[in-house]
């Protein structure tokens, strides 16, 4: 039988591989009309009221107008003159994570006694972090709309849950896996709720 001595140097590793933890899949929705999406020049904005120089916005919007480059738009020129607008919103909130149960315990002990009664006695722990932590999430949600006549051709959303402080939480990384997910396989099929690793 292996002592507990024995176990001890393995207590750093297995504690490293408890608290190991990624990003949750991307879940996109996209919603259009079921006809052949007309191509031409995109701007990117803000949703009314949104900032257009904040570090957030600038981060998902270059992310956004990479992904509409790849799908066929192109930028415009000048400001206020794309046929084009892609409406961006960012939405963030953070909660606590559900308590995270030790996948790995160890238990000492031993007894002794005959067929009519015995005393015996054990003390189990567990290993790794219990603590939640804190779960950001994030939604961004795009509308492309006509700039002449602001009618909506094609919106969608994307969202992800990532831990805080980890590198899927970081916003560059975030705002890529939004904006990959929410234009895969561009339009999408409307309605129908995608998941993307």
């Amino acid at each position: 039988m292996r002592s507990f001595r024995s176990l001890l140097p393995l207590f750093p590793l297995l504690a490293l591989g408890a608290c190991a933890t990624g990003p949750s899949p991307v879940e996109a929705t996209r919603f259009h009309l079921n006809q052949a999406l007309e191509r031409g020049s995109a701007m990117v904005e803000p949703v009314a009221g949104g900032d257009a120089n904040s570090l957030e916005f600038r981060t998902y919007a270059g992310a956004v107008q990479r992904e509409l480059q790849r799908v066929g738009y192109v930028p415009a020129e000048r400001l206020g003159t794309s046929l084009f607008v892609a409406v961006l919103s960012i939405e963030r909130d953070s909660r606590e994570g559900p308590p995270r149960r030790s996948p790995v315990s160890i238990g000492l002990g031993g007894g002794t006694g005959g067929y009519r009664g015995g005393v015996g006695g054990g003390i189990s722990f567990g290993l790794g972090k219990k603590g939640g932590g804190v779960i950001v999430g994030t939604r961004l949600s795009v509308q492309l709309k006509r700039r002449a006549d602001q009618t909506v051709v094609w919106e969608g959303r994307a969202e992800t849950d990532a831990q805080e402080g980890s590198a899927g939480a970081q916003p560059a990384t975030t705002a890529a896996r939004l904006a990959e997910a929410l234009f895969r396989d561009f339009p999408g099929e409307s309605g129908r709720t995608i998941r993307v690793k």
